[in-house]
Formats: structure tokens, C-alpha cells, sequence
């Protein structure tokens, strides 16, 4: 099994509600990819995989949880000049309000 050839910090973001926000401080331009189980095994072993993100130009960056269930947070130096530092923090998703009943 082939590994990435970039340095990456990897998190196990565990199970989140969907539109959970995931706020992300980043000390220099990097990758930020937020990915399914799935995804991260196949960006482990290079091969193709779906993410939400890209180039984080500013910090913090904010990524919502499009969907609930299990995710995985990457920042990597892919085609930057090194890793960057990094912390990331969970907003919790928005309550549902109930709906109101007109009367």
C-alpha cells in the first residue's frame, strides 16, 4: 500500500450532525479536506477520493458537516511550501426549531 507523498495532520473528527461547523486555524496556506471513512482509506493509499474543501487561503476557514455520520479532517502541504500548524474547533449545528402551527 502506497502512502501520500506530502506531510498531512489527519483528525478523526468521529460521528457529527449534519451542518455541525468545523472552524479550522491554520498558521499558513494549506489543503483542508473533510472526507467520509471511505475517502480517507483511499487518499491513504493515493488513490482517487472525494473531499470538501481546498486551498485555505485565510484562517480560520469554516467547513459545514454536509451530511451526519462519520467524518475524517485533513490539512495538508500538497503543493505548499510545508505543513502548516493547525487547530480545529466544533461549532455545534443550529437547533431544528419546531415548526410553528398557524392557529
Amino acid at each position: 500500500m502506497s502512502k501520500p507523498t506530502f506531510r498531512f495532520t489527519h483528525y478523526d473528527l468521529k460521528e457529527q450532525r449534519a451542518g455541525t461547523i468545523i472552524e479550522v486555524t491554520l498558521s499558513a496556506v494549506n489543503n483542508v479536506r473533510l472526507m467520509t471513512p471511505t475517502n480517507f482509506q483511499r487518499f491513504k493509499e493515493t488513490l482517487d477520493y472525494k473531499f470538501l474543501g481546498g486551498v485555505a487561503k485565510k484562517s480560520p476557514l469554516k467547513i459545514a458537516i454536509p451530511e451526519s455520520g462519520h467524518w475524517h479532517l485533513i490539512v495538508d502541504m500538497e503543493g505548499h511550501h510545508g505543513l502548516a500548524e493547525s487547530k480545529v474547533k466544533m461549532i455545534a449545528a443550529p437547533a431544528v426549531q419546531p415548526k410553528q402551527r398557524a392557529s
